[in-house]
């Protein structure tokens, strides 16, 4: 991964926790902040079960998929849609501003997006040297 990517990167990143961190501080409620730990969360089943099912006695399927990968996506599908259901159901709530709850879904997005972008790009560098 070039440099700059690197950069642009932390940049996404730092934008996306000051938009989550400036919508619990504005409006003065720190529910917001349990966003930021819910998109630093998700990529982690992802992460422990994607090397779960890589040998050959693992039982996969036509698809190519396994039980335990699978079951990693699952879970960080459902972490990340409570990542922005949380602020949703706040608002609706009335425990946080609205517009709390959007300056949290877009911050979360860009963590969650980042996080995705990063990880992606050095899987594709780590596959460019084997």
């Amino acid at each position: 991964m070039p440099f700059p990517a690197v950069v642009f990167l932390a940049m996404v990143l730092a934008v996306g926790f000051l938009m989550i961190i400036l919508s619990c501080v504005l409006w003065g409620n720190w529910l917001p902040l349990l966003v930021a730990l819910t998109f630093v969360l998700a990529p982690l089943p992802n992460a422990l079960f994607s090397h779960c099912g890589s040998d050959e006695f693992a039982g996969t399927y036509e698809g190519g998929g396994s039980g335990p990968v699978d079951l990693g996506r699952f879970i960080t599908a459902m972490i990340v849609t409570s990542g922005f259901a949380l602020p949703i159901v706040l608002a609706h709530a009335q425990v946080i501003h609205n517009a709390a709850c959007v300056m949290s879904i877009l911050g979360g997005g860009l963590v969650y997006g980042t996080i995705l972008a990063y990880s992606a790009a050095f899987r594709q560098e780590d596959s460019e040297f084997d």
